[in-house]
């Protein structure tokens, strides 16, 4: 029996996940409010990520000193045609699965978590059978609106299964919905707390035009070709309308800046280009009326914590067409414009256009998209760690 002075012992996690941001932000979002939980009841947190050598998580969790390893794992090639799913590469790669879920068990059985949090990715399959095999209590957190591959694998082996949406509820196996919990998909904190002001300043926007409405124009971290396109040829349009910040990618800068250069300067003065957006951000996004974007996981649960109106373009090659999905439906909630097959200088414009024109649809999408967003989703993730792990 511990004597009063005793320190209460920590709390045992084990998280895997990753391979991109939408797996990774998830779970050290759920970290760090795990942690701060348990500060406050005077208790600390012993995290040990399982991923892969490439994967973000890579990088993130021991930027973050947070003790990480690796386990074997293999990437499933997906292909509508079920005889390309027989692929050479595909045998070699479920060939490395057992091998992944024996050096997890391993791993889990010397670790001896209080719970397994599992975001999904390929990496999480044989870390969840893991956990399964050493009888440890198995989250799972699903960041979209239908269950991804390796959650899917992992569904019956969970002690709960946490869901980003209500509607995801209905599609999972009628056998594990009853461990179900909807908690939203966590957003990283820094985000709900931006400026506008506080963007006008670092990024120098002083030639916006405060009276017209502010379009920020995002690809992801690298930009994309498709949405740079059709911004480019609709920028004279658009930026009569509305100043416009446009985060096209690092690779990208350079041709829009000579595509712009002709621009009338009333207009330019309203146009801010940037390779990569980062601490800045959260200010963007305060900033900003409308947002045109891709319609990851994680950016849905960034622009409906905000409330922010948004055109969705979703990337058509994402695992499972999950942005289209997701982009779907937000859309039919009429908490967004999605804009699915192709996307034309046109179809942009006239998605966008009643949302830069009429301040009272701009204020009705943002208050639909905000009855969707769940900024306290990182708490109650943590509930379901914590009575997953006491249950």
């Amino acid at each position: 029996m511990n004597s009063p002075s005793a320190s209460p012992r920590a709390f045992r996690l084990i998280v895997t996940g990753g391979g991109t941001g939408g797996h990774t932000y998830p779970a050290l979002t759920a970290i760090h409010a795990l942690k701060e939980r348990l500060a406050g009841e005077g208790r600390s947190l012993d995290v040990l990520w399982i991923g892969t050598p490439d994967g973000l998580e890579a990088k993130v969790a021991p930027a973050e000193g947070i003790a990480f390893t690796t386990v074997a794992t293999g990437k499933i090639r997906r292909s509508s045609n079920p005889l390309k799913m027989l692929s050479p590469a595909n045998a070699r790669d479920m060939a490395r699965v057992p091998l992944g879920v024996a050096q997890a068990r391993k791993i889990i059985a010397e670790f001896r978590p209080d719970a397994v949090l599992a975001t999904g990715g390929y990496v999480a399959v044989p870390a969840g059978l893991g956990a399964r095999l050493c009888r440890r209590p198995l989250v799972l957190h699903e960041q979209t609106v239908r269950l991804g591959l390796a959650n899917r694998k992992l569904a019956g082996s969970a002690t709960r299964v946490a869901v980003s949406s209500e509607s995801t509820v209905a599609l999972l196996p009628e056998a594990v919905r009853g461990a179900a919990v909807v908690t939203g998909n966590p957003v990283r904190q820094e985000m709900l707390s931006g400026h506008p002001d506080k963007a006008v300043e670092t990024l120098g926007l002083t030639a916006f035009d405060r009276r017209l409405p502010t379009v920020y124009v995002t690809g992801g971290a690298q930009g994309s070709q498709q949405i740079n396109g059709v911004v480019r040829d609709a920028l004279p349009w658009l930026l009569e309308r509305a100043n416009v910040i446009h985060q096209c990618g690092p690779a990208n800068v350079e041709e829009l800046r000579r595509h712009v250069a002709g621009l009338p300067p009333e207009l330019a003065g309203r146009y801010f280009l940037a390779g990569f957006v980062g601490a800045e951000l959260p200010d963007v996004l305060a900033l900003a009326d409308v947002v045109i974007s891709r319609s990851g996981a994680g950016t849905l649960a960034e622009l409906t914590a905000l409330g922010k109106p948004a055109v969705f373009v979703p990337l058509a090659t994402s695992a499972g067409n999950e942005q289209a999905h997701n982009a779907r439906h937000l859309a039919e909630a009429g908490a967004a414009v999605a804009l699915l097959g192709e996307v034309t200088e046109a179809s942009l414009c006239e998605a966008v256009g009643p949302l830069l024109t009429d301040a009272a649809r701009r204020d009705a999408m943002a208050e639909r998209a905000r009855a969707h967003g769940r900024p306290d989703a990182a708490d109650r993730l943590v509930d379901v760690i914590l009575s997953a792990a006491s249950g």
